[in-house]
């Protein structure tokens, strides 16, 4: 009890003082608590569920704000009187960005270079180069037809202040159409 206690000041500690800006430390607290996490990656939301070493995060992936990851099902225990849970390894390929507030199920494995859209409820999975949404998720785009989609709203954002970033975004294509 007093470890999970001072795990959770750990991390809320952790996550106040870096407020997004360096994740290294943030990652080193999951991968001590199981979760398999590649390189380079941003991880907003925290990798964690009640078997965190069910997880496994390849390189370069970024985690929105308020993914949650659930390697179990308890629901099968008012189904069978003498079972209780289903487990299932969740698996997130290389290069993948999985948008805010998605929820990624038990047995789910999603493949690199892809994106899920923010809010999307992941029950089953999809192989690479992919953009899957919805509830329950569907492939809406493979990755090359979004590229050409949205290139020309696109903008880099990288080291611009607070100002920069707002004076830019005003200016940009998507307002000017």
């Amino acid at each position: 009890m007093i470890k999970r206690i001072l795990d959770s000041y750990y991390f809320n500690y952790l996550r106040y003082l870096l407020n997004g800006k360096q994740m290294e430390p943030l990652i080193t607290f999951y991968r001590r608590k199981g979760v398999k996490i590649g390189a380079h990656c941003r991880l907003f939301s925290p990798p964690l569920s009640a078997e965190p070493y069910l997880i496994k995060i390849g390189d370069n992936v970024t985690v929105a704000v308020g993914v949650k990851f659930i390697t179990h099902d308890n629901s099968i225990s008012k189904i069978f009187s003498d079972k209780t849970d289903v487990f299932g390894k969740i698996i997130i390929g290389e290069n993948v960005f999985v948008g805010a507030y998605s929820l990624i199920l038990p047995g789910v494995s999603i493949g690199s270079n892809s994106i899920i859209g923010a809010g999307s409820v992941v029950t089953k999975s999809f192989g690479d180069n992919l953009i899957i949404a919805g509830n329950p998720a569907r492939v809406i785009s493979t990755v090359d037809s979004y590229k050409e989609k949205v290139i020309s709203l696109s903008m880099n954002m990288q080291n611009l202040s607070g100002e920069e970033r707002k004076n830019k975004i005003l200016r940009g294509p998507l307002l000017h159409k």
